[in-house]
């Protein structure tokens, strides 16, 4: 017999079919603004904003070691095929559109061919990354993508941080173990779907619950005032920011980040001044005839109450958030507006807005796709490359001076994907892999450096087996919940509760990765 629905039940259903089209989600809002929360001594103002980078970015192309010994090998995989993805060395010229490239050997063709763009941008780190076995290195030496300069002053201001090899692992996985299958591994390794779950939810595609959520759980309490506006998507919803009690706050990357029901002084809906005002009163309807018309009401009043409040709080404040500066498209040279940027500058608008919302801790998420370069590697992932540097910068230079106040230190962002890439090439681009590298910016971050092991490269050829890579993807030697837990710690998270969060941490011997 089936089950008599509960009204515990109608108010789900009716919070899942309530979306009146809103891109701040009103209906989803189900605590009240002001809600009783346990009082806890204020703490400083936290917040952790995550840029999702769906399809999987080459990260073998971002960050790179530059020492001659891993250089030829990266070389010999790379510059190859019809349309070679190979980066230029460190110091190498621009080449102009018709010249010959003595390094690659080519005419270059157009503004995506590598030789175009010059050399590998180098970076310095104040802290050695060990050699790893099998490389012949006496020193390992770095550099970023040549399409990557904006973060450049920033990784020397010791505010930006590199994580190396860094993917899902139940357990600490070697190469012979993952070809022998012979520990635990994650469920659905190099598939898009499941990946990006993994790495936002610690299981594979269906996962109900994110850690980004689950953090936001812990912390719910300490925003006493608003905690609907505790996790915050301006990329739409996201398993990241899943609680079991917080729900996620949608928002559009408009000026005004929250939907308005009552239009401006002056202004008609349907021709009548008055219909906005009618339209509230029939949504905030309490005495309908049924338990789902009731709770359906109770939901959007304090919906359109949290957008009131949040619109309100922007208005105030907003004003001490730059506006996003010209991004130059550098594969095609004309000026676009960089949809990451955008939604970084609605994040600032939400931080600067912290104060007067009465917040404490936040989790933000943000998303770039077109990372899926199977084909034409180095016009797309350029363009993206370049899109995701310029708006970290424009997001750093943002933090650096919100309404007089200097919040970078209060706010640590980092970066994932569904995983990195094949290490050769499939002739014009790369394929599905495993470990991949990370960049994590802030105040707060202990940067000009690169954590984990940033493995050795190469595939394995004769006499050089690579411990790291297995045919031409990277094996992690660092876990996502490694990564995780230690922005969980920073953020305040207990460590019991990190535990709780993430099951198989206790896996691993190091807990927190020091980059923060």
């Amino acid at each position: 017999m089936r089950d008599t629905p509960t009204r515990r039940n109608i108010l789900q259903i009716g919070a899942g079919l309530a979306a009146l089209g809103s891109a701040s989600a009103f209906s989803l809002q189900l605590g009240a603004l002001g809600s009783a929360a346990a009082q806890l001594a204020p703490a400083p103002y936290r917040a952790l904003v995550c840029i999702f980078l769906f399809g999987g970015n080459d990260t073998n192309n971002m960050v790179l070691a530059t020492d001659n010994d891993s250089w030829g090998r990266y070389w010999s995989a790379r510059n190859t095929g019809s349309d070679p993805i190979a980066l230029m060395p460190v110091g190498t010229a621009p080449v102009g559109i018709g010249q010959v490239s003595t390094v690659a050997g080519r005419t270059v063709d157009g503004r995506d061919d590598p030789a175009f763009w010059g050399g590998v941008i180098p970076i310095s780190t104040r802290t050695a990354n060990p050699i790893p076995a099998g490389t012949n290195a006496s020193v390992r030496t770095f550099g970023i993508h040549p399409l990557m300069g904006a973060l450049a002053p920033i990784y020397a201001a010791n505010r930006l941080a590199v994580l190396a090899n860094v993917g899902p692992l139940i357990v600490p996985t070697t190469k012979a173990q993952y070809r022998a299958r012979s520990v635990r591994l994650p469920a659905g390794l190099m598939s898009h779907n499941d990946q990006q779950s993994v790495w936002q939810a610690g299981s594979a595609e269906g996962a109900r619950q994110g850690w980004g959520g689950l953090m936001a759980d812990r912390l719910l309490s300490t925003n006493t005032q608003n905690p609907v506006f505790t996790a915050i998507s301006a990329a739409g919803t996201t398993v990241f920011l899943a609680g079991g009690q917080v729900v996620q706050y949608q928002v559009t990357t408009n000026s005004a980040p929250a939907l308005r029901i009552t239009p401006a002084v002056g202004s008609t809906l349907n021709g009548s001044a008055l219909a906005a005002t009618r339209l509230q009163e029939i949504l905030r309807e309490t005495a309908g005839p049924s338990l789902f018309s009731t709770d359906y009401a109770t939901v959007t009043g304090r919906s359109m109450d949290s957008a009131g409040a949040l619109n309100a709080a922007i208005a105030a404040t907003s004003a001490g958030v730059p506006a996003v500066p010209q991004f130059v498209n550098p594969i095609t040279g004309n000026n676009e507006t960089n949809s990451l940027a955008t939604q970084l500058q609605t994040i600032a608008r939400m931080i600067a807005a912290n104060s007067q919302l009465g917040l404490r801790r936040q989790v933000f998420f943000v998303s770039l796709g077109g990372w899926d370069t199977h084909d034409f590697q180095n016009g797309a992932q350029g363009a993206n490359l370049a899109r995701v540097a310029h708006a970290m910068a424009y997001f750093d230079t943002a933090l650096g001076n919100i309404n007089g106040t200097d919040m970078r230190q209060a706010v640590t962002t980092f970066t994932a994907s569904d995983f990195s890439r094949t290490f050769t090439t499939n002739g014009d681009g790369t394929d599905h892999a495993w470990g991949s590298h990370q960049f994590i910016m802030g105040g707060a971050v202990q940067g000009g450096s690169v954590y984990g092991q940033y493995p050795t490269l190469g595939i394995d050829q004769g006499s050089f087996q690579n411990p790291d890579m297995s045919g031409n993807i990277l094996v992690p030697t660092t876990s996502v919940d490694q990564y995780a837990a230690t922005l969980g710690r920073w953020l305040g998270v207990s460590d019991t509760d990190l535990d709780a969060i993430f099951p198989n941490l206790r896996n691993f011997a190091t807990r927190n990765l020091g980059f923060v």
